[in-house]
C-alpha cells in the first residue's frame, strides 16, 4: 500500500505561504524541529505543483537530490534536475502509475489545489503540520475554497519552540 503523506508548515489563520508566495516568516522555526529530515530521507517520490517547485528550484541545492519528483504542470520545466518530471494535471493516472511502480510513500509538497485535487481522488492519508503561532492575516490557504471534507483523527501533537505545535493527523 502507498501512503500520500503532506508534511507542511501553516501559520494560525491556516496560511502556508504570504501573498507574494514567501514564508520567511518560518525563518525562527527550522523544519528539523519537525522531523523535516527523516520524513524526506524515509520518501519513495516526491508530488510537489508547480509554484512549490519554483520556490523549491530556486534554492542553493535542490531538495531531493536522489528521490524521483513529479512537477504537476500543464508547462514544460527548462533544465530540470535529475530525477524531476513534469507531469500532466491527471492527479489520478499519476496516483495509479506511482503505486502501481511500488512506491511505499510518496510526499506532498505543496500547495493547496494539489491538496484539494489529492484529496479528492483519496490520496491524502497523513498530514503533518508543523503549526505556527503567527497570524499572517493574507497569503496562500492550506486548504482553497471547494476542497472536499477528509476525516482525519489526531496521531501526534507536541509542542515545539517559540509557541509552535507539530501535529500528525491520519486518514479515518
Amino acid at each position: 500500500m502507498t501512503v500520500w503523506h503532506c508534511h507542511i508548515a501553516v501559520s494560525l489563520d491556516g496560511r502556508i505561504a504570504r501573498a507574494d508566495g514567501s514564508f520567511d516568516w518560518l525563518t525562527p522555526y527550522p523544519p528539523q524541529d519537525f522531523g523535516h529530515e527523516a520524513f524526506v530521507a524515509d520518501l519513495d517520490a516526491v508530488v510537489m505543483g508547480r509554484a512549490t517547485y519554483e520556490v523549491e528550484r530556486a534554492m542553493d541545492a535542490w531538495p531531493h537530490a536522489g528521490t524521483s519528483t513529479y512537477v504537476v504542470t500543464s508547462r514544460p520545466l527548462p533544465d530540470p534536475p535529475p530525477l524531476v518530471e513534469a507531469r500532466p494535471p491527471d492527479l489520478a493516472r499519476l496516483a495509479e502509475e506511482l503505486e502501481g511502480s511500488g512506491c511505499r510513500k510518496v510526499g506532498v509538497e505543496g500547495g493547496g489545489q494539489l491538496l484539494r485535487g489529492l484529496i479528492a481522488i483519496g490520496r491524502l492519508d497523513v498530514l503533518e503540520i508543523a503549526l505556527i503561532p503567527l497570524i499572517l492575516g493574507d497569503g496562500i490557504p492550506l486548504f482553497p475554497s471547494g476542497t472536499r471534507a477528509l476525516p482525519l483523527r489526531l496521531a501526534r501533537c507536541e509542542p515545539r519552540t517559540g509557541g509552535a505545535v507539530h501535529l500528525v493527523y491520519v486518514r479515518d
